[in-house]
């Protein structure tokens, strides 16, 4: 039986282009969405839709990592950091704005600032269609979409009034241009303290580099100003099964033994959180 689009999709039908002409609208049709010129995108039954065309994007969390993710911001562990992603948007956009988070995962931080603004409605975009899957359902005015964030975003120009980067890699140039003048674009990255305790326990976890804050602004530089900056630093308290998951849902758990991935033992039972998150002014 054809999917029909959910609410929250339909409400953010405007916002899209077709990957493949770039034109619009896209119109729902028989569990799909086709645009002018014919090319057709199923809606999956689980809510999101897939926009991507050609090779398919090898990034994103697989079936594990997504899992992992959901049980562990279940917790609350990572709250505040929602809670500073959704100030800073709040504090810089309409109630009724549109807005946009690219590399989603399962939608935990979009649902955040949704939720700090009632009027407005979200779109998230990640490669990871498990991930989508609670993207989906994660707000009742939040769509998501499957899409490579190194490609051409399948989004209008001008079209997002706040743009959320959480953990994720990163396209300026997109930014810039699916951006409102007056828009914010969020941006959350690790410090070289976040997670110590576990990296310290496991050498085969990713490092922070150093030098990761220059060249992130050095990125986007040519397209945004810095505005408003706030550092999240806080302890939090880990369950074993917390630890693994925490460990299991990161790029790291590429890396690490099966082993690594099932014991708990030895893993600390506190984190270091500490995390920048940056609002953005598109130049």
């Amino acid at each position: 039986m054809p999917v029909s689009p959910s609410p929250a999709l339909a409400l953010s039908l405007d916002l899209l282009r077709c990957p493949a002409c770039r034109k619009r609208p896209l119109r729902p049709e028989l569990g799909a969405l086709r645009c002018p010129a014919g090319h057709s995108f199923d809606i999956a039954r689980h809510g999101y839709v897939s926009l991507l065309t050609g090779t398919r994007a090898t990034s994103g969390d697989d079936a594990a990592m997504a899992r992992a993710r959901r049980r562990f911001l279940s917790t609350g562990a990572y709250a505040p950091i929602r809670d500073a992603v959704a100030r800073l948007a709040a504090d810089a956009v309409p109630e009724r704005a549109t807005a946009a988070d690219v590399g989603c995962g399962t939608g935990y931080y979009l649902a955040g600032v949704l939720d700090a603004l009632p009027g407005a409605r979200g779109l998230g975009l990640d490669a990871s269609v498990r991930a989508l899957r609670s993207a989906a359902r994660a707000h009742e005015r939040g769509a998501a979409v499957a899409w490579d964030v190194f490609r051409p975003f399948p989004l209008a120009d001008g079209s997002a009034d706040v743009m959320l980067n959480v953990f994720a890699p990163r396209n300026p140039a997109e930014f810039h241009r699916v951006l409102r003048p007056t828009g914010r674009l969020i941006v959350v990255r690790p410090t070289v303290w976040h997670l110590a305790e576990l990296r310290g326990r496991l050498s085969a976890m990713v490092t922070i580099d150093p030098a990761k804050e220059q060249r992130l602004h050095r990125a986007l530089t040519p397209f945004f100003e810095v505005g408003v900056t706030e550092q999240v630093e806080y302890s939090a308290t880990l369950t074993g099964p917390d630890a693994l998951d925490l460990v299991a849902m990161t790029p790291s758990a590429r890396h690490l033994s099966r082993a690594d991935l099932n014991d708990p033992a030895g893993l600390p039972d506190r984190v270091t959180v500490s995390v920048l998150a940056t609002a953005y002014h598109p130049r």
